[in-house]
């Protein structure tokens, strides 16, 4: 400064002149070097960073790179050279230290922010992740970095230490209690579901109070976000998964099978007993050869042992149509390749109703896809309604007004005759 100011002496200006004129080449120059550092920092010293580490084996160095902790951080270049050079101007020393001293401490509140983002992208990489997400507790830690930041910031502006703000926070933390209720009740909830292993992403749950059924796609602090199936993505409150009930499917596609629990309403007008000839048909059905080989067998063989007179059919053991239709099925599902061999699988009948017998089957498919285990069931039932009239039976159904009017043409007919 004092050069600058002897070689304008020279032209013969005045103090005050002279004054002005060095505070602005001063400035222009520092600006310039500022400037110059900033390229020489990006242009140079961060390619060379970011070839380093492209090259380099670990991949967590590119995820660094690409959430710009090196960039940031390449801001504190200019801002400490504006600092250093604050006592060439005595009379705004003060006041460029403090701003110069602000930025930096904004610029390191960003790197330290980009680098808590960066360790959350690494931890994603790893399966564990999809078990204890942590991007709860980074928002967490990002909330306080904020908070100390600020403070700091402020302690820096007014020229008060830090800690003098901290104890006064003590009288508003009531207010910041009630300010980040949901944030608190947030962390609280994500440790449990984390501990717990209540909830991970990528997981099918369902909760009709918040009309959610689908995949979870991300876990906060204040919230779980979840793609329904229609594509719209609902909100659920972090705490509300810990206060509510909801449905997990996850356990379903873990265990690679998917419940099939559906009936069939029989019409209990149609159950009889079966006759020679219908003994016959179905020992021509693949599945049903070498049980009523088996189970004819044995009701001769007690029937004779009893002496039983079998001319009358309630007399002695007998088979019918539901039973052995019911076997069918049960055979049927069994060598299905689609059905899961070691889950439970039941057919079995439920108390008969205004819609007759419910015959139901319980079993799981292989395969947990929504769209293959809706094939799966669809195909199933096709073949039982198309079968079931080989038994001699006849599928409940209401009467429509086909039926209705088929009733009346028959009447006219009979009239008629």
């Amino acid at each position: 400064m004092e050069f600058i100011q002897h070689q304008l002496d020279g032209y013969g200006m005045s103090e005050q002149t002279i004054g002005y004129l060095s505070n602005i080449f001063m400035v222009v120059l520092i600006a310039l070097i500022s400037v110059l550092a900033n390229f020489i920092t990006k242009k140079i010293v961060l390619k060379t960073i970011i070839h380093i580490v492209h090259n380099n084996r670990y991949t967590w160095g590119n995820i660094i790179v690409e959430k710009k902790v090196f960039h940031k951080l390449s801001h504190l270049v200019p801002a400490i050279i504006i600092y250093y050079s604050a006592s060439i101007f005595p009379t705004y020393q003060t006041l460029i230290e403090k701003a110069a001293l602000t930025y930096v401490i904004i610029v390191t509140i960003t790197v330290f922010s980009a680098l808590l983002n960066a360790c959350e992208a690494i931890y994603r990489s790893y399966e564990v992740s999809k078990i204890r997400p942590i991007k709860g507790y980074v928002q967490v830690a990002k909330i306080i970095l904020f908070i100390i930041g600020g403070i700091v910031v402020i302690s820096n502006l007014i020229g008060q230490n830090p800690l003098i703000i901290l104890s006064g926070l003590g009288a508003l933390s009531a207010v910041l209690m009630l300010v980040f209720k949901d944030s608190i009740l947030g962390l609280v909830a994500g440790v449990q579901l984390s501990s717990n292993d209540m909830v991970r992403v990528g997981d099918w749950i369902e909760m009709p109070k918040y009309d959610a059924n689908g995949d979870v796609i991300d876990i906060t602090l204040n919230t779980v976000k979840v793609m329904n199936f229609d594509k719209t993505i609902t909100m659920i409150p972090s705490y509300a998964l810990i206060s509510d009930s909801f449905k997990n499917w996850s356990g379903m596609q873990a265990a690679g099978g998917r419940r099939i629990k559906r009936s069939i309403y029989i019409d209990t007008n149609s159950i009889s007993f079966c006759t020679k000839e219908m003994i016959e048909e179905f020992q021509k059905i693949h599945y049903l050869t070498e049980y009523i080989k088996t189970r004819v067998d044995e009701i001769n063989a007690y029937n004779m042992e009893h002496q039983i007179n079998t001319e009358c059919k309630v007399n002695g053991r007998q088979l019918t149509n539901i039973g052995v239709f019911r076997e069918y099925i049960h055979q049927y599902l069994r060598n299905h390749p689609k059905i899961h061999k070691d889950m439970t699988m039941i057919v079995r009948q439920l108390a008969p109703g205004n819609n007759g017998l419910p015959l139901e089957i319980y079993a799981f498919s292989n395969d947990t896809s929504w769209a293959v285990y809706e094939s799966i069931q669809a195909d199933i039932f096709d073949h039982i309604f198309a079968i079931a009239s080989t038994f001699g039976l006849r599928a409940f159904q209401n009467p429509t007004g086909h039926d209705l009017a088929h009733l009346k043409e028959s009447s006219e007919y009979v009239r008629e005759y």
